[in-house]
């Protein structure tokens, strides 16, 4: 659990940093940011910046108390490519990996 809340902490610190966009030659603000975490069970995080990167994430806990417990994390993010369109992923990361998925990404 401990590890869960540093990593929360490094979601959020990363999140606060302005991002630079190198194509408007400026850096981005955060526009939204919602966070709902209490500390157990999981957790749930959205954020948009100003340069249009979007990002959402849901973490349910599984198999609690359990010797294989875990968290489960179903997500997006999204970006502005360079050629004008919005690119999306969406992932889910569990005791079987990260499985991303995407038009653009290679099956």
């Amino acid at each position: 659990m401990k590890s869960f809340i540093v990593f929360v902490l490094f979601v959020a610190a990363a999140v606060a940093v302005p991002v630079y966009d190198a194509s408007a030659d400026k850096a981005a603000s955060v526009v939204r940011f919602d966070l709902n975490n209490i500390g157990v069970n999981g957790y749930d995080f959205a954020y948009e910046t100003s340069d249009g990167k979007v990002a959402s994430e849901v973490a349910e806990l599984k198999n609690a108390g359990l010797e294989n417990e875990g968290l489960e994390v179903r997500g997006f993010f999204s970006y502005p490519g360079v050629d004008g369109k919005i690119y999306r992923v969406d992932y889910v990361a569990n005791d079987k990996g990260f499985q991303p998925s995407a038009a653009h990404l290679p099956a």
